[in-house]
């Protein structure tokens, strides 16, 4: 990769190890389907006009079915269920947790395609990383029900799904046409939910920094930085920055917001990276290629 490839590189590997922790304050004093609505509806109006500049909306007609399905499983969905998620549990084990998303779309290519094995690296990768899902977990969660930790769950499912859906019934529309398109439609839902649990009193700095991070930062931004790097290094090597994401996640949980970070979290997330690595390998299923928190 040139000079500009590694810094596009390193970019996204903070801009998408952020959202984790901006998502955990802003729900201190937004509700989930607000702080949604917020951040689809000001990213799609950052990306909408852009992509109409570039013709890139118009010839989204034809894919209209797909980009609904889209829009739900890759953005209205798991964004409303990681705020839930995050009123509850660390940004801190949220992002080791979608760790775990390589796995999920490994075994989500082996479903959907009954053809292929699993093949030795590849069910030696799942197996591996199963266990350290379970080493993550294998920490004292205190008063944690088993439902954010299922919220997170599903988020992964949905973040495994979604880049299947794109590259077989959208990999003939326009990228930034997709994202822009996807993110407008899945504020429509939050409309009237949103404003009914719309908060009485201004927010705090910290919370409205929160919102405009999320919003400019880790969507608007980030798609348009995420286009720049698979234009500068392609498709495939960009990817490992998926693996980097939880990681900061974690140090910026734990640096500053004071969250606890144990031993079994460390082992957990080096498992889980090393069963994503075999479970994705060449051979085996693609790894994601997006996966935006």
């Amino acid at each position: 990769m040139t000079r500009r490839g590694w810094i596009l590189f390193a970019s996204m590997c903070v801009i998408w190890g952020v959202p984790y922790l901006m998502i955990r304050v802003a729900v201190r004093e937004l509700s989930p389907s607000f702080l949604v609505l917020l951040r689809t509806a000001v990213g799609a109006a950052l990306l909408l006009p852009l992509a109409a500049r570039r013709d890139e909306l118009r010839p989204l007609v034809r894919f209209w079915r797909p980009l609904l399905v889209f829009s739900a499983v890759e953005i209205a969905l798991p964004w409303l269920l990681l705020a839930r998620a995050e009123q509850e549990i660390s940004s801190s084990l949220t992002g080791l947790l979608l760790a775990a998303v390589p796995l999920v779309g490994a075994a989500a290519v082996v479903v959907t395609r009954g053809d292929e094995g699993l093949g030795g690296r590849r069910l030696a990768g799942l197996l591996v990383g199963i266990v350290g899902v379970v080493a993550i977990l294998g920490l004292d969660l205190g008063d944690v029900t088993a439902v954010p930790l299922l919220e997170v769950g599903v988020v992964a499912v949905c973040y495994a799904i979604g880049p299947i859906i794109l590259a077989r019934t959208l990999s003939g529309a326009p990228a930034l046409g997709v994202v822009a398109a996807s993110l407008a439609l899945a504020a429509v839902p939050y409309l009237p939910a949103a404003f009914l649990s719309a908060p009485e009193s201004m927010p705090s700095g910290r919370v409205l920094a929160s919102v405009a991070g999320l919003s400019v930062l880790c969507t608007a931004v980030a798609f348009l930085v995420f286009f720049a790097l698979i234009a500068e290094a392609g498709p495939v090597r960009p990817m490992v920055f998926t693996y980097v994401n939880p990681a900061v996640a974690a140090v910026l949980g734990v640096a500053l917001l004071d969250e606890t970070f144990t031993p079994g979290m460390a082992i957990g997330f080096a498992l889980v990276l090393v069963g994503s690595v075999l479970a994705t390998s060449r051979k085996g299923a693609s790894a994601p290629e997006v996966a935006p928190a």
